[in-house]
This record gives C-alpha cells, sequence and structure tokens, in this order.
C-alpha cells in the first residue's frame, strides 16, 4: 500500500485551529498508518467524541471543541484515514468501509475510551454509528446528525447528485464542497483549511471513493454488516438523540429512521438545528449545548 503524508506546514497557521495533533498507528493489510486526532480538555472526564465526515476533517468541530472543554468535558475528534493529518493511503480501492471501521476500532480500543457522547455526521454517522453496534458497551450517549446507517434502499435526490458530481468533476474542490454545504458562506481562510490536507489530487482518493461506498443498493459492499450492526442498534436502549438540520438535501428525513428503530430515542428531546449539510458550520454553539446537555458527568 502507497501511502501519502500531508506536510505538517500545510496546517500552520490555520484559521481558528490552535490544537495541537496526536497520533495513533492503526494496522491495516499493507502496512501501518498513523492516524491523527485531537485530545483536548481534562483527560479523566468522560470523553466526547466528535467524528467528521466526507470531505472535511476535525477542524469542522473547531468552534464546538472550546467551549465543551471549557465546561470540563474531555473532547476527542479524530481524523479519519484518508482526511486531515491523517494518513492517505495512495489507490481508491485501497479504502473500503469495513477497513474504516477496522481503523477506527483499533482506534478506540487503543486509547481505551469509555462512557463516550458520540455525535457523528455524514461518514463520522456510517462509521461512528458501526463502533456503537461493536462497542455497546463504551458509549453512553449517541447524537447523530445528518447521518444513516444505509442497507441497501436506494437513495435520497440529494445525495444522488452528490455521488454523480463527485464522480466526474475533473478536479474535487474540497472548499467549494463545504462551503455549499453550508447556510452561510465560509471565509477564504476557513475554505483554505479545509483544503490544507490536499496538497494535490493524488491526495483525494479517500474523498474521492467516500461516496460510491455508501452502502444504497443491494449489490453493495457492506450491507450485511450494517444490517448486522442495526440489529444491535434495534436494542439500544442509552440515550440516542437525533440532532438534523432544516436544511440538508443529502439526509433529508434521516432522523426518523432513528427515532422509529432506535429503543434509546424514545422520550428524547430530539432537535432540528438550523442550517445545511455540515451544521457544525452553521450552528455551532447550539450543537454544543445540545452535547453538554446529553452527555453524562
Amino acid at each position: 500500500m502507497k501511502v501519502l503524508r500531508t506536510p505538517d506546514a500545510r496546517f500552520e497557521n490555520l484559521s481558528d485551529w490552535p490544537f495541537a495533533p496526536h497520533y495513533e498507528v492503526v494496522n491495516s493489510e499493507g502496512g501501518n498508518l498513523r492516524l491523527a486526532y485531537v485530545d483536548e480538555g481534562p483527560y479523566n472526564a468522560k470523553p466526547v467524541l466528535l467524528m467528521h465526515g466526507e470531505p472535511s476533517w476535525s477542524y469542522l468541530y473547531r468552534k464546538i471543541i472550546p467551549p465543551l472543554v471549557a465546561q470540563d468535558h474531555r473532547v476527542v475528534a479524530p481524523d479519519l484515514i484518508g482526511f486531515g493529518r491523517s494518513d492517505k493511503p495512495a489507490a481508491r480501492m485501497d479504502y473500503t468501509f469495513e477497513r474504516h471501521v477496522d481503523w477506527m476500532s483499533q482506534w478506540l480500543k487503543a486509547l481505551d475510551l469509555r462512557d463516550i457522547t458520540l455525535f457523528c455526521q455524514d461518514w463520522g454517522g456510517l462509521i461512528g454509528l458501526r463502533l456503537v453496534a461493536a462497542f455497546p458497551e463504551r458509549f453512553a450517549t449517541v447524537v447523530a446528525a445528518n447521518t444513516g446507517l444505509p442497507t441497501g434502499h436506494g437513495m435520497t435526490e440529494g445525495f444522488q447528485r452528490w455521488l454523480e458530481f463527485s464522480q466526474t468533476v475533473p478536479e474535487l474542490p474540497i472548499g467549494g464542497i463545504l462551503t455549499g454545504g453550508c447556510s452561510r458562506q465560509l471565509t477564504d481562510a476557513e475554505r483554505a483549511a479545509y483544503e490544507a490536507p490536499f496538497p494535490d489530487e493524488s491526495y483525494k482518493e479517500g474523498a474521492r471513493q467516500f461516496p460510491v461506498l455508501v452502502p444504497v443498493t443491494p449489490e453493495h459492499a457492506s450491507v450485511a454488516e450494517n444490517r448486522a450492526a442495526w440489529e444491535v442498534l434495534e436494542k439500544f436502549e442509552k440515550p440516542f438523540v437525533t440532532a438534523f438540520s432544516d436544511a440538508d438535501p443529502v439526509t433529508k428525513g434521516g432522523d426518523a429512521v432513528f427515532k422509529a428503530r432506535v429503543p434509546g430515542a424514545r422520550n428524547q428531546q430530539h432537535v432540528t438545528l438550523k442550517g445545511g449539510h455540515f451544521l457544525q458550520e452553521d450552528c455551532p454553539d447550539d450543537i454544543a449545548a445540545l452535547i453538554h446537555r446529553v452527555a453524562p458527568r
């Protein structure tokens, strides 16, 4: 496996990004990979796990981490393999749904996180909810936002448009994708920060591959694994809160599935937040307040 590593200089002097990186090595069939993560706040506090999706990185949580730390939460925000400061396999075929779950499972066990409050969005939910299903004893609370766990039953029109765009555009415009998925306009500095992990197109193979990995047809890989995960989630009685936004065409209506199928979602104070697909950019204060409200202490 050929692996690319974004030069550290690309992450210097980013707007609103004072956080030092931490690293953990995970094993893969083709060798070891370095996985980067933010770890802020009191080490002995119960962790809040913030999981990003495609094609962002933990920078997405830069305005959510400080208020949680100020309230004495430990906040952990990993960069998925292929994104942020984490290593990036150079071949698209090196990225699979099951490998991502395995890489993040290794990382979770290495840090030995327990009593976790998970906030997950986009692929952070597809992978994060698989972690919940694999290690339900480690999770205390789940907040699912603009995400899902598909099992081959089709896609929204919004996702269909994104899939076609992502596979046909000659150069994947990371900053443009992020600002297009927000209700507000990102600044030039913010767009540059989202583009920082990708010096050129060769670093974007994970971002290119992720859309085609979403199991939206019965023929997709990981349909069986996601169905097995749902069997666990359908017995998950710990608090499960949905916090979808009101202007995301990609995941519109997805909160209803969790409310109907997860026992822990019953009698919860579910919320609809204002914003686009990347609601962390549109309503970070609301998200931080929600996490603080539901996280055990």
